[in-house]
């Protein structure tokens, strides 16, 4: 029986000597690796179809340069040498493809069963957990806890009336601990029954067909924590729905499955919060059509969303904006290194922040479509998106924060904002 299932999932691999090969997907990272004694290939992928700790011996590295969608394995044989047949790369292409490495009919077909089956799921499995923070429930506590009562003094001190929102980070923990510590601090005194998540969407861009002209993505799943369920608020999700499609708004959810923007806060939201409450997890993905239109399709429907994220307001209720600020450098594109960028991107910072701490969304708007989201602010759609719900909350900055990954000559800002009455 499992014979047989090899021979049916090796009869849907690639298998031509003369049609191009499919490409090395480009939305995997190869990076290289030392293991005691050998050199290594690490394959990271970010939507976690490929194992986790894939890796080839290095030596490969050329024959995946031949992978560019263009050449056939009889154009590509003369590279290998004579002493290397065409059956032995033909295995390797489908070893390849069967670890769903090649941008395939097979990858395209394998993946998609991984999707539809996580839509059928009734509970969303953390993501990172084991990862960028521990899986057991006494160690996340701990590891948590640590974080919000080791966390430095806040950079600008605030009141305690911080009752309504919180924009905050979604940063590796690693790197934006003390931040995190000092903006889910100022929340240990509230306990709201419904946590509405505004996050970004960092994935949806890899679901074209099914979130074009849909940038609020909702999800009616669970979500899992170690150690804790945190169940979601259908009436509010029904709400939400009843308009969807005039408002962009849907609850099929396959770009929350290795999203990281909401998992984060709720980590933090879980040990502040020990009462029950309900969550409402929603990303938000790109506006940037309104930059070239602000009264089109993007805009009428922004508009229709926030007001009825408005009809979800109560006392009992607190908002969470996930989202950082700039992405610079040459990791994300730009020519120059992150260091010599700063000056100008932290002044485009400061702007972003003081718009925002002034709740003034049509300032904030204006400087980041000057030059179309130069600077890649992430958290621009799900903070802009809030801001034009609640226009007459007043803003607190906590934090500002820039992180230089001088390796890759890049570098991600990021900071707090509280929101109250």
């Amino acid at each position: 029986m499992l014979e047989n299932e090899r021979t049916k999932r090796l009869s849907t691999l690639f298998d031509s000597y003369t049609a191009p090969i499919p490409p090395v997907r480009r939305d995997v990272q190869i990076i290289p690796v030392e293991d005691p004694g050998r050199e290594l290939l690490l394959f990271f992928d970010s939507m976690k179809y490929v194992k986790p700790g894939f890796a080839l011996n290095r030596s490969v590295e050329p024959a995946l340069s031949l992978l560019d969608g263009r050449r056939s394995l009889n154009e590509i044989k003369p590279f290998f040498g004579n002493g290397t047949e065409e059956k032995q790369i033909l295995e390797f292409i489908q070893m390849l493809d069967e670890q769903l490495l090649l941008e395939s009919s097979y990858f395209y077909d394998e993946t998609e069963k991984v999707e539809q089956q996580f839509e059928t799921l009734t509970v969303r499995e953390p993501a990172l957990a084991g990862s960028s923070y521990p899986e057991t429930p006494a160690e996340l506590a701990a590891f948590v806890d640590n974080i919000l009562t080791d966390a430095q003094s806040k950079e600008t001190p605030i009141d305690d009336t911080v009752t309504k929102a919180l924009y905050a980070p979604h940063i590796d923990l690693r790197v934006g601990d003390n931040e995190y510590g000092q903006a889910f601090s100022t929340l240990k005194e509230l306990k709201p029954r419904r946590i509405v998540i505004l996050a970004t969407s960092h994935y949806s861009g890899y679901y074209p067909k099914m979130y074009n002209g849909t940038p609020f993505i909702g999800s009616e799943k669970s979500y899992k924590l170690p150690g804790r369920i945190l169940h979601p608020d259908r009436e509010a999700l029904n709400l939400l729905s009843e308009n969807g499609k005039a408002s962009g708004f849907t609850t099929h959810d396959r770009a929350h499955r290795v999203e990281h923007s909401i998992e984060t806060h709720l980590l933090f939201a879980s040990q502040i919060w020990k009462h029950n409450f309900n969550i409402v997890p929603i990303l938000v993905g790109s506006l940037d059509e309104l930059f070239y239109k602000q009264n089109g399709d993007s805009g009428n429907k922004l508009n229709l969303f926030t007001q009825q994220l408005r009809e979800l307001d109560s006392d009992n209720t607190f908002f969470l904006i996930s989202g950082d600020l700039s992405h610079v450098g040459q990791k994300f594109g730009d020519s120059d290194p992150a260091r010599l960028m700063r000056p100008d991107v932290e002044a485009f910072d400061l702007e972003f922040i003081n718009s925002a701490v002034e709740n003034n969304s049509d300032r904030m708007f204006q400087h980041v479509a000057r030059k179309y989201d130069p600077y890649r602010i992430c958290g621009f759609p799900p903070l802009y998106t809030f801001l034009k719900a609640f226009p007459e909350l007043k803003g607190q900055r906590i934090n500002y924060q820039w992180w230089d990954e001088s390796e890759r000559e890049s570098a991600v800002s990021f900071g707090s904002i509280a929101y109250s009455d």
